[in-house]
């Protein structure tokens, strides 16, 4: 759901991200370099997998390790992103890399904690209405799949300005998964999945009606 790396938009007006500027200055002596950002979304896509599988073992020193490999993955996409803007080195290949990247790994995450909850705990002990933690893994996950397709057909309607993210102090929306660490420290993993189980959802309507809005005025 973050501003995609590989087209280059001018967004100038709007704050930056703190996480986008950091990445930046470490990018920055790649500019003219062989690696392109494709390639950090590649190893962006393979620090995650790596996150979603050390999930599925449901061990606190599994989840802290995955936690801390969520936040290397999520800054690495703000990484691609910021080479590909001062290189130039973007494409229409590396915009839907990315996309399927993030789409991807999102969903694997959240599928993955309700998968390793599940081999901690007895169903229902984490659930909504006696719900295993799988299902509201896949809830969590299934509902912020459906959020990153609208986006996508939000931004080919109505261009980036509709899927900007709102920012606060410098955070987007998504950062909240630089806080995952301190949910796997706290051991409190099984409430942040019910949370998200019921957020997600809950979001995901409202990007519908964003969908339908923007929608509308396209009709002949």
């Amino acid at each position: 759901m973050r501003e995609s790396p590989q087209l280059p938009f001018a967004d100038t007006a709007v704050p930056r991200p703190w996480d986008a500027r950091f990445a930046r200055r470490l990018v920055t002596p790649l500019k003219s370099s062989w690696v392109t950002p494709n390639h950090l979304t590649t190893v962006r896509l393979l620090v995650g997998l790596v996150a979603a599988k050390a999930f599925t073992f449901g061990t606190y020193g599994w989840s802290n390790l995955a936690a801390l490999l969520v936040v290397l993955s999520n800054f690495l996409d703000h990484a691609d992103g910021e080479l590909a803007r001062i290189s130039g080195k973007s494409s229409r290949f590396g915009h839907l890399y990315d996309l399927a990247s993030d789409a991807l790994l999102t969903v694997l995450v959240f599928v993955a904690i309700g998968a390793g909850i599940g081999t901690r705990h007895s169903v229902g002990s984490t659930s909504i209405a006696s719900l295993p933690g799988a299902v509201l893994g896949v809830t969590a996950g299934s509902a912020i799949a459906l959020i990153f397709v609208l986006r996508m057909r939000i931004e080919a309607i109505a261009g980036k300005a509709g899927t900007r993210q709102a920012t606060v102090g410098g955070f987007e929306t998504e950062d909240v998964l630089y806080l995952l660490p301190l949910v796997t420290i706290c051991n409190v993993l099984p409430q942040f999945l019910t949370a998200a189980a019921i957020g997600a959802p809950l979001f995901a309507i409202g990007v519908v009606v964003q969908y339908l809005r923007v929608r509308r005025p396209a009709q002949p």
